[in-house]
């Protein structure tokens, strides 16, 4: 193996080293029994709505493949997408380094269906460009209306600075929409095109990524309590700065980053309240998704390889398709029996 297939496991497990120390100095006065507690103080109707809040999450990231392959003019149908992205976002989340965890998932599925491999690599950069959109479009929106939330994180923070970067987000948002109303030209690496998207394709992103995020914050937002509760948009910027610094960091499920963001910017919240709403989280949105990931995997497994051995079994012993004759009148006329749905292509 070549060195730098190390790198960002290697990466990955220092960030959640380092984090887990701070973590610890947080924490260190905690005991599991008040962490137990917390959950267990969680009202159900809270764990409904965060339930709910997955499920709206979950379906945003399906419509994320559902925008990529609409750009691609491709058409395979909303059960076969919904569970892909089901897939490799739930392995992704886990796994840490998503943009090259999800691609081996997406990979695997859509050559099945007859994408190319450059077809899939454009709907992998425009599922990640639209998961930064809605970062970038949502932590604008949350800077100009909490300006103050920075200050949770790092102090003495102008308020005008932060006011100027919410707005500079915003205006990044606004020159991509531009573009794509102006037919700019694609943007060229190599061999590799990414054009832009149509604008009632780009109006979709606005909306999608953002609500990605809203659903996956929300899972907190509802499982913390509520006679301490900090504003929606508070919970909000917390989760995207944590959220970011986890992708960054490429440490598996954010571990230690998410809970160390959090501790710090609810100071006004117990932190055993703020670890139980955490614990919650990576439940809903982390834990149970993978194990269904990983059963859906062995699934698609099994069907493509009855498929192909499907097509095996109707093939000759020389590898040539089998020949059926068919009775037409005064001639014979060979027909070749093709497997159900055709051969996986490109697998």
């Amino acid at each position: 193996m070549r060195v730098r297939d190390y790198v960002w496991p290697l990466i990955g497990i220092t960030a959640v080293i380092v984090w887990t120390w701070l973590l610890y100095h947080e924490i260190r006065n905690l005991s599991l029994d008040d962490i137990v507690a917390s959950l267990a103080a969680i009202p159900w109707h809270r764990w409904l709505l965060a339930a709910g809040a997955t499920a709206v999450a979950y379906i945003a990231l399906a419509g994320y493949d559902r925008i990529a392959l609409d750009h691609l003019g491709k058409r395979i149908s909303w059960p076969f997408v919904t569970l892909c992205s089901f897939t490799t976002y739930a392995l992704a989340h886990n796994v840490g380094a998503s943009v090259f965890s999800g691609a081996v998932v997406r990979y695997r599925a859509y050559t099945s269906r007859g994408l190319t491999v450059t077809e899939v690599g454009v709907l992998v950069a425009l599922c990640s460009f639209t998961f930064v959109l809605g970062t970038v479009e949502l932590s604008g929106v949350v800077l100009l209306l909490e300006p103050g939330l920075v200050t949770r994180l790092v102090d003495d923070v102008p308020q005008g600075l932060v006011l100027g970067v919410g707005a500079a987000m915003l205006t990044l948002v606004a020159l991509y929409v531009l573009g794509s109303w102006m037919h700019l030209r694609p943007l060229r690496v190599g061999s590799f095109e990414l054009a832009y998207p149509r604008l009632p394709i780009v109006v979709r992103q606005l909306v999608i990524g953002p609500l990605e995020l809203i659903g996956a914050a929300g899972i907190i937002y509802f499982a913390l309590p509520g006679e301490s509760h900090p504003p929606f948009l508070v919970v909000l910027g917390i989760f995207l700065a944590s959220y970011t610094a986890a992708l960054l960091s490429h440490a598996p499920g954010g571990l230690g980053i998410l809970e160390i963001v959090f501790v710090t910017g609810l100071p006004d919240v117990d932190p055993a309240d703020v670890l139980a709403a955490l614990i919650v989280f990576r439940l809903f949105y982390l834990l149970v998704p993978f194990a269904l990931s990983l059963l859906l995997i062995l699934l698609f497994e099994h069907a493509e390889f009855a498929r192909r051995r499907l097509w095996s079994e109707q093939s000759s012993p020389n590898g040539t398709a089998r020949v059926d004759a068919v009775a037409c009148p005064g001639r014979r006329q060979a027909t070749v029996s093709p497997p159900p749905d055709g051969p996986a292509r490109g697998a």
